[in-house]
């Protein structure tokens, strides 16, 4: 499956976006079983398993991984397995353990201050770091699995070339207006008076370095959409896929020692109830990366150079 051409995208371009479209459908997986791929040790991928985790990344930008429980369940599994998939760019966001890994766990303190994956309610539909700068953007992440709950914690999953494709299907003003310089704000937000964040204005639907970037969220507070009837309407029409049973729509429940690698792809997940027994709830790892899987990227030393001023 050949990597995703700005040209697709460009209006008029009418006939390379099918033929890219058709070529992306015919070989996309059917069921989520046609995700995992069975690995010997995470921490020591063969070229055979990194070589399938790639492909099914190119098709459908993500992978589950599954093996044998190796060693003691710690963040070095899923630091070599970034490492082993070209993933360099850790981006650690505040909340993340010193290491930039973070421990997504039940916390009552990071709970009780609204921060959702370290609670057992439910996350709405979003991609990962919808609302960092441009330059910060999440092209992949990577969810490792050491306890799931004892019941719930469910995620579904859909591929954000599939929503970029069922949105131009229903109608191409759609994936134009989600397009715009200014088609999703998230306000600044701030604590005590003081701003932690500015607000971050931009497009849901971007293409750099060849691939195609989605930045998306379901919540209906702290989110400012374009006030205009097409982009409300896709919207609406994006929810309804979201909340629908597309056959595009995959279910996963990450068994421990199991995990999810993708390119940022659209994600929720149910409530989930913990084992009671102390030192047995769920814990997933999670890393978060500037670049993405299977597609060359600049070094995270070539990125920091390109920001000092007088660059180009």
């Amino acid at each position: 499956m050949p990597a995703i051409s700005e040209q697709y995208f460009e209006p008029g371009r009418t006939q390379a976006y099918a033929r890219w479209r058709e070529r992306k459908l015919a070989h996309y997986p059917r069921r989520a079983e046609d995700l995992i791929v069975e690995v010997r040790d995470p921490r020591q991928l063969s070229e055979a398993e990194v070589g399938e985790i790639q492909r099914l990344c190119r098709t459908a930008n993500m992978a589950v991984y599954a093996g044998p429980p190796v060693g003691p369940a710690d963040k070095e599994i899923v630091r070599r397995l970034g490492a082993r998939l070209g993933l360099a760019c850790l981006h650690a966001n505040p909340l993340a353990d010193e290491d930039g890994i973070s421990s997504l766990e039940t916390t009552p303190e990071k709970s009780a201050a609204g921060f959702i994956p370290y609670s057992n309610r439910r996350l709405l539909w979003h991609t990962d770091g919808y609302y960092n700068a441009p330059d910060e953007h999440i092209r992949a992440f990577i969810l490792h699995c050491v306890r799931p709950g004892a019941t719930g914690g469910e995620n579904r999953v859909l591929d954000p070339e599939i929503a970029y494709i069922l949105l131009h299907d229903a109608d191409p003003e759609y994936v134009r207006a989600l397009s715009a310089s200014d088609a999703m704000t998230i306000p600044a937000h701030a604590a005590d008076g003081v701003e932690l964040r500015p607000a971050q204005t931009g497009p849901v639907f971007s293409v750099h370095d060849g691939a195609l970037h989605m930045r998306y969220t379901a919540r209906t507070r702290s989110i400012e959409w374009r006030p205009d009837e097409t982009t409300r309407a896709a919207v609406r029409f994006l929810n309804g896929i979201l909340d629908s049973d597309s056959p595009y729509v995959f279910a996963l429940r990450l068994a421990g020692g199991q995990g999810l690698v993708c390119n940022n792809v659209l994600h929720n997940r149910s409530a989930f109830a913990d084992d009671p027994a102390p030192g047995q709830g769920r814990l997933v790892y999670r890393a978060r990366y500037l670049d993405r899987i299977a597609v060359r990227a600049a070094s995270c030393r070539q990125r920091a150079d390109e920001k000092k001023p007088g660059s180009e």
